[in-house]
């Protein structure tokens, strides 16, 4: 079995480029994110770290749907066993950020579902940088992995960053959907609006699913 990412060397993962390394960087930012929320008593900073941590979370599993998981199933053997697994956790991940966003700072069924959802992040790294990506460094060379983690990087700088329940885990649909309601987010974080805004986000769930009608019957005509 290879060795985990956590413990090497950035050029043992192939340059500062590669997808391993720009992976681990958002795993070590996202873990002192964690860590810096459970030592904020409740207010506008500890809601700062939490969102940073959400937007953080989301666009990064939505760049490995996007471009990485693929590239597993493509190379690795047991590829689709090992992404189906972190699909699971990020599913996982969604339904509870989802819950948190609806319910109050502070209150007490919040935070417990905060804390599942740190445990699941944290439990979401470990498989990553223990099984999964350690398979990929010895299927592909450096060079393989340094494109990998520019479209990695690409498509996590323009991807959603809160749940939507409409976006599948896997492309072509996620890749279709990724578009607007990234954008969507993106200018809601920007301008700080409130999750609950019902018009805007029924307008955009109507938009994505039209266009996850319009991936289906793409795949459909080219499987004829």
């Amino acid at each position: 079995m290879p060795e985990t990412i956590k413990e090497q060397t950035v050029e043992q993962l192939g340059g500062p480029s590669s997808v391993l390394a720009r992976q681990r960087r958002d795993h070590a930012e996202m873990d002192r994110l964690m860590d810096r929320y459970s030592t904020l008593a409740d207010g506008e900073d500890r809601e700062r770290v939490l969102q940073e941590t959400v937007q953080l979370v989301f666009s990064h599993a939505f760049a490995e749907e996007t471009v990485l998981w693929p590239a597993v199933r493509r190379t690795v053997e047991d590829g689709h066993e090992l992404t189906s697994r972190v699909e699971e956790e990020h599913q996982q991940i969604n339904d509870l950020v989802a819950d948190i966003e609806r319910l109050s700072p502070g209150s007490p069924e919040r935070e417990e579902k905060v804390r599942r959802v740190f445990a699941l992040i944290r439990q979401d790294i470990r498989d990553e940088e223990d099984l999964v990506l350690p398979r990929l460094q010895e299927a592909l060379p450096a060079t393989q992995l340094r494109r990998l983690g520019t479209a990695w990087d690409t498509v996590r700088r323009s991807a959603p960053t809160h749940p939507h329940p409409v976006i599948p885990r896997r492309p072509p649909g996620n890749a279709v959907l990724g578009v607007p309601l990234g954008l969507y987010d993106r200018l809601r974080d920007a301008f700080g609006l409130s999750t609950s805004m019902a018009t805007a986000k029924k307008v955009f769930t109507g938009l994505a699913g039209v266009l996850v009608l319009a991936a289906a019957v793409a795949m459909r005509r080219r499987r004829r």
